[in-house]
């Protein structure tokens, strides 16, 4: 075993939530994130689960965070907590080094406000230098390697919610 992957072993996943944010059309939100030139720069809202707070209300704080905005409401959830690893690189660097990916609870939410509603400088330290609404079936194509597996289980397991709502 490499240095790496014992390191790796020895490391937990990072609780997070992760939204899925659809709009009236039935497209979903992803933001631009700021440090991110390379492919893949794109993906949807995410965030740590602060110690003790449920998993819902960090999605909505996360939300409103990232995106300056909370008009949303949760249609549905992930059935499990998926994971990803970092990439090599990025192991004990990230995250004061304490965590060798995450898992996240993943959460559907309906936009109900509109585009004037987003402010992606609302928060401090702003994730996000754009956005845009994808067709659901893109995502994977949009977000870095290491969590292309995450998107497209999150793909399957939402299309026929996703599809439901236009």
């Amino acid at each position: 075993m490499s240095d790496i992957e014992a390191l790796k072993a020895a490391l937990p996943y990072r609780p997070c939530v992760g939204i899925m944010l659809i709009n009236r059309q039935g497209q979903v939100f992803v933001g631009k994130r700021f440090n991110s030139e390379e492919s893949g720069g794109w993906q949807m809202p995410q965030g740590g689960i602060e110690g003790g707070e449920d998993p819902r209300a960090a999605a909505l704080r996360e939300l409103k965070e990232e995106i300056g905005t909370d008009k949303a409401e949760i249609i549905g959830q992930s059935s499990d907590w998926p994971t990803y690893d970092l990439p090599d690189h990025l192991v004990g660097k990230v995250w004061q080094g304490r965590y060798r990916g995450q898992k996240q609870k993943w959460f559907v939410m309906r936009f109900v406000g509109d585009d004037t509603d987003i402010n992606l400088d609302h928060h401090d330290h702003p994730e996000f230098s754009a956005y845009r609404w994808v067709d659901l079936e893109q995502l994977p194509t949009l977000v870095v390697a290491f969590k292309v597996s995450v998107y497209q289980k999150l793909v399957a397991e939402f299309r026929d919610l996703v599809n439901s709502q236009t």
